[in-house]
């Protein structure tokens, strides 16, 4: 026979409502008769019935994050784990479940996020990148939703987001390659409908403009964040007649395929070509060369993402939250760009 909110609070010696708010995370429990009645619900096997406390209370205490790809896709990049890793520590210390889900494209994206909130599954949702024109974004504003998004809306600025200052940090990665004495920087991008994509080469190109260098069309690679992005840039980028000494580069997983691709052109890293990226995932010291890289804050990214959410999910509408968190960025300069340029 199962055990019930009665069995319990009688062990306990409190009312099945004390139990009930222990449950909630009601802020009136005091952290001594939380932990007691916690660690009886533990001893004893209770576990909740989650269907009948969301009828009561008319919420889940889940949320679902939306993936940018198939699942299968995305996590060949830690920028995913380690975002995800922050979005369900959070969501954890909260009290809140995190269902993940995918789509092919966006009608596939917009078909799963209807299923789980029309369906009443979860109580928000959080997306993982930020594009041009989305449906998905589109979808949950016309609904009133609750969501966060990982980036930055350009039709609706006011929507609750977590991001980095993505021109600033392209500005800063640009401006230590400058340093260096370059003067020939080419950039290796994303996919151009993606915000983040935009506001690196945005930054890129602010900074070579107020060092008076110009931004070349011919330096500028678009593609997806996958290595086999990185590696074929550079059969491009090294037969130009005049190449370029030093990339930035859109994303750490790309950077790796351009490492590969100069290593195997018999270039080297950083006395040929200096190089720089985004996001500091764990591999990047690993690298040959370690590689530098721009500290975004990923776990933080998602730790803020999932807060702010369950946030907006339990706020009275007396309480002024604020519509966008930046996380802090900085360089992490390793030997892929040491090298300075000899003055001529």
């Amino acid at each position: 026979m199962s055990v019930t909110i009665k069995d319990v609070a009688k062990r306990a010696g409190v009312s099945p409502s004390t139990v009930s708010r222990v449950l909630s995370n009601h802020p009136r429990i005091s952290r001594e008769t939380s932990r007691k009645v916690r660690d009886i619900m533990e001893e004893m096997g209770y576990h909740p019935n989650i269907m009948a406390k969301s009828l009561v209370s008319k919420t889940t205490e889940s949320i679902c994050v939306i993936l940018p790809k198939p699942a299968e896709e995305l996590f060949l990049n830690l920028f995913f784990m380690e975002l995800i890793r922050g979005i369900v520590a959070q969501a954890n210390r909260s009290g809140y479940d995190v269902l993940i889900s995918s789509g092919g494209n966006e009608k596939e994206e917009v078909e799963a996020v209807s299923r789980l909130l029309n369906g009443r599954r979860v109580d928000g949702a959080i997306l993982l990148y930020s594009r041009q024109d989305d449906a998905v974004v589109d979808f949950l504003k016309s609904n009133d939703y609750p969501f966060v998004l990982v980036g930055r809306s350009e039709k609706y600025p006011d929507l609750l987001s977590v991001d980095t200052d993505n021109v600033q940090a392209a500005y800063d990665a640009t401006k230590h390659l400058i340093s260096l004495g370059h003067k020939r920087i080419g950039f290796v991008s994303g996919p151009p409908n993606l915000i983040v994509s935009q506001d690196r080469m945005k930054g890129y190109g602010k900074a070579l403009a107020d060092a008076g260098l110009d931004m070349r069309k011919e330096w500028v690679v678009e593609g997806e964040f996958l290595q086999e992005s990185g590696y074929r840039a550079m059969s491009f980028f090294m037969n130009l007649p005049e190449r370029p000494t030093a990339l930035v580069i859109v994303d750490d997983i790309v950077a790796f395929g351009v490492l590969r691709g100069l290593h195997e052109l018999g270039y080297k890293v950083p006395e040929d070509v200096s190089i720089i990226s985004f996001n500091n995932i764990s591999l990047t010291e690993l690298s040959t060369p370690p590689l530098s890289s721009v500290d975004i804050g990923i776990y933080n990214l998602g730790y803020t993402a999932s807060q702010a959410l369950i946030q907006s999910i339990r706020h009275d509408d007396e309480t002024v939250l604020p519509h966008r968190y930046i996380i802090p960025h900085r360089l992490m300069i390793r030997e892929s760009s040491m090298y300075s340029m000899p003055k001529s």
